[in-house]
């Protein structure tokens, strides 16, 4: 049963587009201020939004997400239940696909069959969990499945050896992690582009996106050439940090020369 991320993938296709891809932190700066600008992103060029769920240690976070999380639990003491909350209404607005990227210890405090019900009755489309190995994701795959929840495989370029794996399990797209290491807005990459995406071509059915570091048009428009689309995170939390409840148009901002990029293919 296909879900918003393939048929968000199928029409960008038939247009010839690449997707761009946002995440947000929830609550950093208050839910509200997450709704409106998951809302202020699907207006300017995104096509899907992560929703980042706070987490007191994220251990695939760079600094800037990492105060993001902070500045979320710290300041606005956000859970599970107000990201949930937050989809409920997202939902009454948008038909965007949106997912959850989260720590697989949250899953465990709700309990799987618990937490992939809601995620199906609110409206997520897909989970990534970072800190769950390519060889421990069957752990939770059943229970995705049975509620239509695309987990979200990723690949890095340490995984060589593992792609073809990981690409034939994959489901709803193929997160493609540019560098090892964490999260953050990089000036350059040391990773051979070239070889990375060429095994990942080779054995990979569904649409692939190239994430961590991208931070402007120049960043999109580059790495949009190897894939699909491309994962923009620690550029939009980094607005929120600067400007708070001033953020939105410097993300809308950001979205437009993002899509724009990607569109120059």
């Amino acid at each position: 049963m296909s879900n918003r991320i393939e048929k968000t993938f199928a029409q960008l296709k038939a247009n010839n587009q690449k997707a761009l891809i946002t995440y947000i932190v929830a609550g950093d700066g208050g839910i509200d201020l997450t709704e409106k600008a998951v809302l202020e992103m699907g207006k300017n060029g995104a096509d899907i939004v992560e929703i980042g769920v706070p987490f007191s240690d994220p251990i695939a976070e760079g600094q800037v997400i990492q105060e993001g999380s902070l500045r979320s639990l710290r300041d606005n003491h956000t859970t599970l239940k107000d990201v949930f909350r937050l989809v409920e209404n997202l939902r009454k607005q948008t038909e965007m696909p949106l997912l959850l990227m989260l720590y697989a210890n949250t899953i465990f405090r709700s309990g799987k069959e618990t937490f992939f019900a809601k995620c199906q009755e609110t409206g997520i489309d897909g989970v990534i969990v970072p800190d769950v190995p390519f060889e421990e994701h069957d752990e939770f795959l059943e229970t995705a499945k049975q509620h239509d929840i695309r987990f979200i495989s990723l690949v890095t370029p340490a995984s060589t050896g593992r792609i073809e794996k990981i690409a034939a399990a994959a489901e709803g797209f193929l997160y493609c992690v540019s560098s090892v290491g964490v999260t953050g807005m990089r000036d350059k990459f040391s990773t051979d582009f070239d070889s990375f995406f060429k095994e990942i071509a080779e054995y990979t059915k569904i649409p692939y996106c190239v994430g961590f570091g991208i931070r402007n048009g120049e960043t999109a428009k580059k790495m949009g050439t190897y894939c699909d689309g491309v994962i923009v995170g620690s550029a939009v939390v980094d607005k929120i940090g600067k400007y708070q409840q001033d953020a939105l148009p410097k993300i809308a901002d950001l979205c437009q020369e993002l899509k724009a990029g990607l569109n120059q293919q």
